[in-house]
């Protein structure tokens, strides 16, 4: 019939078979289901275990950054991870610091304007403190825990200094800073300098710690003057930090409590929404 094939007889498909399996594996033509010719077993490039080994290994270094961005994607585990990462920072630099190094100061032709020294508050520039009834109360681990007028407290040295604030936004000024090293107030309280911290609380409800160390550093100041001046409200009147060997945020304001401890609940407003504790300069 015109268009139809010839039928093949059934031996004829069977030789074919046959043909194709009397063929090396490298000269099979490709049959249907086939992709192209199968390698023999020998034609495998050889690789050694140990070479094996280094390839597998160099091929995970190049995963691991990718594997790394994948955890921080996480959630839970970048949380780990910065939480982490921030206490070996902490560690570090309190490692690294050291008590009788002094931060840098300045002439003062250097000075920022009184007027252009930012006013930078978590909540309000002015809490509304009644100065005439205000006074620092101390607890903890000293001898003479109570309530210090700000009057009781200006007995002491006063020290002024002209140091740069940093602020952890970004920008830095250099002030005039005047009051007295905070160790001799820690001195007046007998106070225990072998414990670790020293927590203050604020008009404000800011509340923020420094560890001994720092608490004892010579330029670390219960400031309550600036520019030779009493401090204003909107700086942190009566009575605030100056440190200028940590960032500004350890340097807190308008403060009502000192405690001096070994165990802290709370390490500073920052630190606990993720900032560095031992932040310094």
């Amino acid at each position: 019939m015109e268009g139809s094939r010839p039928t093949q007889p059934e031996s004829q498909g069977t030789n074919v078979t046959n043909a194709a399996k009397t063929k090396s594996p490298m000269q099979q033509d490709s049959l249907p289901g086939n992709s192209g010719p199968t390698p023999a077993k020998d034609d495998f490039p050889k690789i050694s275990q140990a070479d094996f080994r280094g390839a597998s290994r160099r091929e995970l270094l190049k995963l691991a950054p990718v594997l790394a961005l994948g955890a921080f994607a996480l959630p839970s585990v970048q949380d780990f991870l910065l939480r982490k990462g921030l206490g070996v920072s902490d560690w570090a630099s309190a490692l690294l610091f050291r008590r009788g190094h002094l931060a840098p100061t300045f002439a003062d032709t250097e000075l920022t304007p009184l007027e252009k020294f930012p006013i930078n508050d978590y909540d309000v520039d002015d809490p509304g403190i009644i100065f005439e009834s205000w006074s620092l109360a101390v607890t903890g681990l000293v001898q003479r825990a109570g309530s210090y007028k700000l009057e009781q407290i200006q007995t002491l040295p006063r020290q002024r200094q002209n140091t740069r604030h940093v602020c952890v936004e970004g920008w830095d000024v250099i002030g005039r800073f005047g009051g007295t090293p905070l160790s001799n107030f820690l001195d007046m309280i007998g106070a225990d300098t072998s414990a670790r911290f020293i927590a203050v609380n604020c008009a404000d409800d800011y509340y923020e710690t420094l560890d001994m160390a720092t608490a004892l550093h010579p330029q670390t100041l219960l400031c309550w003057e600036m520019y030779d001046r009493p401090l204003t409200r909107e700086h942190g009147a009566p009575l605030r930090l100056n440190v200028p060997t940590k960032i500004g945020y350890k340097q807190a304001k308008y403060l009502t409590n000192l405690k001096v401890t070994n165990v802290i609940e709370k390490a500073g407003y920052w630190e606990d929404q993720g900032y560095s504790h031992y932040y310094g300069l």
